[in-house]
């Protein structure tokens, strides 16, 4: 196995810490270890985008700030490969939705001198936090019955929308039940999307697919009229050289919790219920102040709620 000398880089006030990572897509894996300390004074930068993010707790909540004075770090353990939300960038550096995020909520709970970010590879996120390396987890991390006997949960901060997308020529009005009646609508096939293409739009006319080039190939060319699936995807594929400017959202975001899960939500230790506290206060203030709304413009090209 090959190992990188590990080095430090001072950037805009912060310190990253990179060692070898594994990487899954090819044949030949690197381990990369890194480690963020935040410090005040952080530049934030956006991009214009006209859908803004939803708040997914609600403002009337109130939420107590829990002292944690005596916690000597906040260590968030992430990965490398789930795009955009944790990532090394062109530079090495470790970036994305989930390390502004992590930044936010130390600025929040005061603990930006002792908050670390640490990327590992996925499967060492729960020995890390069994090893006490670690007090949260910030990767995606599913809220299974399982995964709920392990660790407690924060409030969501982050949930994928179901999204109908047309050609430009085309696009389908409200409410879309109806506007959907007789039209071919490509999804891909053994989906959570397809079973609620199905339930959902009992008038469209499915067309499933094994592979999602061939189904924006197929729209490219007129042979579907819509795509059903996850707006996050869509989006990128939507901004990006390959759709060719062809087509654009139609109506609006479907959240189902029943058939698309919970969202995103982060992961902290049983044992420490109060650190679970405080950030379920953090992330209330974030999302009501409009910071994960920051966030959204940054990491996204294209607004899919």
């Amino acid at each position: 196995m090959i190992f990188r000398t590990t080095q430090s880089i001072f950037e805009n006030n912060i310190i990253i810490l990179f060692a070898d990572y594994i990487k899954r897509a090819f044949c030949l894996f690197f381990y990369f270890t890194a480690t963020v300390a935040f410090l005040l004074g952080f530049t934030l930068s956006g991009t214009a985008q006209e859908s803004a993010f939803p708040v997914f707790s609600d403002p009337r909540n109130q939420h107590s700030k829990p002292d944690l004075s005596s916690l000597p770090r906040l260590r968030f353990l992430t990965t490398v490969d789930f795009y955009p939300f944790n990532y090394l960038d062109a530079a090495n550096r470790l970036s994305g939705v989930h390390i502004d995020l992590a930044r936010m909520i130390c600025e929040k709970l005061d603990l930006s001198e002792r908050c670390q970010v640490q990327a590992l590879p996925w499967e060492e996120l729960a020995p890390a936090m069994e090893a006490q390396r670690g007090e949260a987890i910030l990767a995606g991390l599913a809220m299974t019955a399982e995964n709920r006997e392990k660790y407690l949960f924060s409030i969501p901060y982050f949930r994928f929308p179901a999204r109908l997308i047309t050609p430009r020529s085309s696009p389908l009005a409200e409410p879309l039940h109806a506007s959907v009646t007789g039209l071919r609508v490509g999804v891909v096939g053994q989906t959570a999307h397809e079973v609620l293409l199905r339930d959902l739009f009992p008038r469209a006319r499915s067309v499933v697919y094994s592979r999602q080039d061939w189904m924006y190939e197929d729209l490219k060319q007129g042979r579907i009229d819509a795509i059903f699936g996850d707006g996050v995807t869509l989006s990128f594929w939507l901004a990006g050289k390959a759709s060719e400017g062809c087509c654009s959202f139609s109506g609006g975001p479907y959240l189902a919790s029943e058939y698309l899960g919970q969202g995103l939500a982060v992961a902290t230790s049983r044992d420490l219920p109060q650190l679970a506290e405080a950030i379920d206060f953090a992330l209330h203030e974030i999302q009501v102040s409009g910071g994960l709304n920051e966030i959204y413009l940054r990491h996204f090209p294209t607004g899919f709620y």
